[in-house]
Order: C-alpha cells, then structure tokens, then sequence
C-alpha cells in the first residue's frame, strides 16, 4: 500500500468516527426521552446504555487502529506535506466536526446525568411514601387487632 492509501484509510476512519458519534447523540435524545416521560420503563434506558457502551467500544477500537495507522504513516506525511495538503485539511475538519461533537456530547450526558439523579430521587421519595403509608396501616392494624373488645357488663340484678 502506498502513502495515500494509508492517509485515505485515516480520513475515512475519521469519517466513520463522526458517523457513530452522531448515533451517540441520537441515544443521548433517546435517553432524553426515556427519563422524561414517567411512562417509560427502565429496560428501555438500559436499552440504550447498552447501545452506547457498543459504540464507545467501537469508537475506542477505531482510534487504537487509527493511531497505529498514523504512526507508520507519520514519516511519509511529514516527508511530503506539500503533496497531501488537500487530505490534511479534510482530516483537519473532519477533527474539529468531531471535537465539536465530543464537547456536545459531553454536555448531553451531564444533562440525563441530572435527569437520572432527579429520576432516583423521585422513585426513592416514592418508596418512602409507600414505606410510611405501610407502616401506618401496620400500626392501625395491630391497634384493631390487640384491642380487648369487652363484652357488655350489664348485669340483670332483678330476680
């Protein structure tokens, strides 16, 4: 393979890496979604972790093989600059669409951060309720049953 195939095979990387950081977005929508409406169920936020945590490696995989890529090809771009000017400025900007992504992304994630914090402590006052509300039928119930129900003490003294 020759230097510019190696450089194409980098921009494409590139390209591909933007295409999946745009379904990560989409799943940050997603989960958006999800911890907003009170109707939906956890399955279908794990659902989309779950998605997330195979793109991520994917995304990690990409950028292993991308920095190995550039390392052997290093030499030869910086030997003939001049020559792939064109392709570094493509990789250039395809870098700045995925830096702008990333700190988006970054910034989604804090917000369904708060959303599931503010989702946990709804469900946990929830359970209190519910733990209070059992307690007090508890008490009344046990109240009713240990009650020494006497019967009538009316004597008939006529005889």
């Amino acid at each position: 393979m020759s230097g510019e195939d190696y450089i194409d095979i980098l921009a494409e990387s590139l390209v591909k890496k933007n295409h999946i950081l745009d379904e990560i977005r989409k799943l940050n929508q997603e989960q958006k979604q999800i911890l907003s409406d009170e109707n939906l169920t956890p399955e279908m936020f794990e659902k989309t972790l779950d998605k997330k945590a195979a793109l991520i490696d994917e995304l990690n995989q990409m950028d292993e093989g991308f920095q190995q890529l550039y390392e052997k090809v290093r030499p030869e771009i910086q030997e003939h600059m001049e020559h792939y000017a064109d392709k570094i400025r493509m990789m250039q900007e395809e870098i700045q669409k995925i830096t702008d992504k990333t700190v988006a992304i970054q910034t989604e994630e804090l917000r369904n951060k708060q959303l599931v914090e503010n989702k946990f402590s709804s469900i946990k006052k929830q359970i209190r309720e519910v733990k209070s509300s059992q307690k007090a039928v508890n008490t009344y119930y046990r109240n009713m049953m240990n009650r020494n129900v006497m019967e009538a003490q009316f004597l008939d003294r006529k005889k």
